[in-house]
């Protein structure tokens, strides 16, 4: 069957604060039949523990992707050339009971997935990640390998009395439930206070690999990502980009900010280096227009979705070769 690869609508033509909001100007349609990557946003942030706003996320970050254009200017990748796009809309979640949430969440990325498309999301806070992990490996029937940019391991047990569904929990009860291989998971960028000197003991014990800022400071993005290669390998992985992971003096709407963290430009690096891996689903989280500064958080995660489709749209591009 021959895809539609549809195109965003050119700048040049039409300017970008004119016409529909969609993720990078690309067409809305009603499902991802058809679709290679379905970009869906999730605005849903009833995970949060202190500063909530991520449920604005996707629309804003729709707005400010009006400012991505056709090609990366950097490796080349025409993403709408390779694979078949479009803006699936938003998965309709009910604000009010946490765990029916879940579950809509869940149930409308498994609707992606079986329509053959991969799902490339925007938050809503990091706890949406976990039923669309969970989504994702019940449709390939494994578990996964997660890359996490993040400032925390998001790896807690509870919150306030026996809570287990935080957006600082979300990992932990993916390990739990078999959806991620722990000896396939890297997390970078990991910062900041802890509540306890042994936070991240858990973690470490699964198998999972931290990569803290000072470690990436002193090693780079080269070194780091080549690490990150060497772990995942070719299985199936996911790629969640927590946008706390930059320095909030370049995304300062975000839930939970932490300083000293990534640059804008360093992320983009890392993000590119992904190419080679075996990308299943990715998602951009944790921007919180309420927080922002004249949009500037919404365009860093605009930015890393479109930095995530090139090298989503480069797998679906090898893959359609290799067939």
């Amino acid at each position: 069957m021959t895809k539609t690869r549809h195109q965003p609508i050119d700048a040049a033509l039409v300017p970008r604060f004119a016409g529909h909001s969609t993720f990078m100007r690309l067409p809305a349609v009603d499902s991802a039949a058809g679709l290679d990557i379905a970009l869906v946003g999730i605005p849903w942030d009833g995970g949060t523990t202190n500063r909530a706003g991520a449920r604005h996320g996707p629309r804003e970050v729709r707005n400010q992707s009006s400012l991505m254009r056709r090609a990366n200017h950097q490796t080349g990748i025409a993403p709408y050339d390779i694979a078949s796009v479009a803006d699936v809309g938003d998965l309709a979640v009910q604000p009010i009971d946490l765990m029916s949430a879940l579950r809509q969440i869940e149930e409308g990325i498994a609707a992606i997935c079986a329509q053959g498309a991969r799902p490339l999301s925007v938050g809503g806070d990091h706890l949406t990640t976990l039923p669309v992990l969970r989504a994702i490996s019940k449709a390939l029937g494994k578990p996964l390998g997660l890359v996490q940019f993040d400032a925390h391991s998001d790896t807690n047990d509870s919150y306030f009395g026996d809570n287990p569904y935080t957006h600082g929990t979300p990992f932990r009860r993916a390990i739990e439930e078999g959806i991620l291989d722990p000896a396939r998971i890297v997390q970078i960028g990991i910062r900041g206070s802890v509540y306890a000197a042994d936070e991240h003991r858990w973690a470490k014990d699964q198998g999972i690999r931290i990569v803290y800022i000072e470690e990436f400071s002193e090693r780079g993005p080269a070194e780091i990502m080549a690490e990150v290669h060497a772990i995942i390998g070719a299985g199936p992985a996911y790629v969640t980009f927590d946008i706390d992971s930059i320095d909030p003096s370049m995304a300062p709407g975000t839930g939970t900010p932490e300083i000293g963290g990534l640059t804008t430009r360093e992320a983009q690096t890392m993000l590119r280096l992904l190419s080679g891996l075996n990308i299943v689903g990715a998602d951009v989280v944790e921007v919180a227009p309420p927080f922002d500064l004249g949009g500037m958080t919404a365009l860093a995660g605009a930015t890393m979705m479109f930095e995530l489709l090139c090298v989503m749209a480069e797998g679906v591009g090898q893959s359609v070769a290799s067939a």
